[in-house]
């Protein structure tokens, strides 16, 4: 979990503006940085199983990771106006992370793609990608398989 810990340190260290961060969007973008370092290198860079759920690739390691991490992260719950109930995060520990390049040029190119996006142009993103496009919902998304796949069928 500890690749999984940085990954989440940098992404709030260096999201232009971390209040709109929201859960979905967090979980989102670091499936997106999975998903392309896995194209990259062979293996996924955090080790989570990602599951395809009603509402994309989900799962609760990372906020459960952070709200374990009590010195480093603080997750607050908070009634939404959808009357929903969302998390906010806020970084406690904001010491620099010492990062790889190849994740770390990653992580920096879907932060400043994705921040501007809306949020349904970021889940069109989402949802354009391999796995999700070429999976049914509520099954695991094994990357590393899926990589091989996609860099296979685009060498064509």
């Amino acid at each position: 979990m500890k690749n999984l810990e940085t990954l989440i340190r940098y992404i709030l260290l260096h999201y232009p503006n971390p209040l709109e961060l929201s859960k979905p969007r967090l979980v989102k973008l670091i499936y997106l940085i999975d998903w392309r370092y896995t194209i990259e290198t062979g293996s996924q860079y955090t080790n989570i199983n990602w599951i395809y759920n009603h509402y994309g690739p989900y799962v609760n390691d990372i906020i459960n990771l952070m709200k374990e991490e009590k010195g480093i992260f603080k997750v607050e719950s908070y009634r939404n106006s959808y009357e929903g109930v969302t998390d906010k995060f806020t970084l406690i520990d904001k010491s620099e992370v010492d990062f790889e390049i190849i994740i770390k040029n990653i992580t920096d190119k879907f932060i400043d793609y994705t921040y501007k996006l809306t949020w349904s142009d970021f889940i069109n993103l989402v949802y354009s990608s391999y796995p999700v496009k070429n999976n049914l919902k509520y099954s695991s998304l094994d990357l590393p398989k899926l990589a091989k796949e996609f860099n296979k069928n685009t060498q064509k």
